[in-house]
């Protein structure tokens, strides 16, 4: 599911240059991709739209407090400490706005997996970025897409 959707952001500069999802599963078959893939990733991106959705509301508000968000053993279990971390760098970056934290955490629960990965929920990530077409800083973007495994230990 995670290549499919990085794909999709490689291929596809907005969400709305994105054929309709019986045209993208024959694309993306075409493209070589398994369909239980397939199936998975159209079904995230059906819970993306939908968890966008529950918190345009909130999007909508003025965000005046500062409050750290405190994480239930549900998320923590499903997120696991290494997303929830790179979770609060991308808020404290100034990339991740509270409704946009909100939408991620959804929809990485929403992956039935757990814990996530740090390459995951990059991929996540940058997916609910590019889904709400939010600017992003060149050295934060370069951050979601760099490949942890590459790196050299410290």
């Amino acid at each position: 599911m995670y290549d499919i959707l990085v794909y999709l952001f490689e291929n596809y500069y907005t969400p709305q240059a994105c054929p309709r999802a019986e045209i993208l599963a024959s694309k993306l078959a075409a493209a070589g991709f398994e369909h239980d893939d397939i199936d998975d990733a159209l079904t995230w991106l059906r819970e993306l739209a939908q968890t966008t959705e529950q918190y345009l509301d909130l999007a909508l508000k003025p965000q005046t407090s500062s409050a750290p968000r405190i994480y239930t053993d549900e998320e923590y279990r499903t997120l696991g400490t290494e997303a929830i971390g790179f979770i609060v760098f991308l808020e404290n970056s100034g990339a991740l706005p509270p409704p946009m934290r909100e939408i991620l955490i959804g929809c990485a629960q929403a992956t039935n997996e757990g814990p996530l990965s740090l390459a995951e929920i990059k991929v996540l990530a940058l997916m609910v970025l590019w889904s709400q077409e939010a600017e992003v800083d060149h050295l934060i973007f370069e951050e979601l897409l760099a490949d942890d495994s590459q790196r050299s230990p410290h």
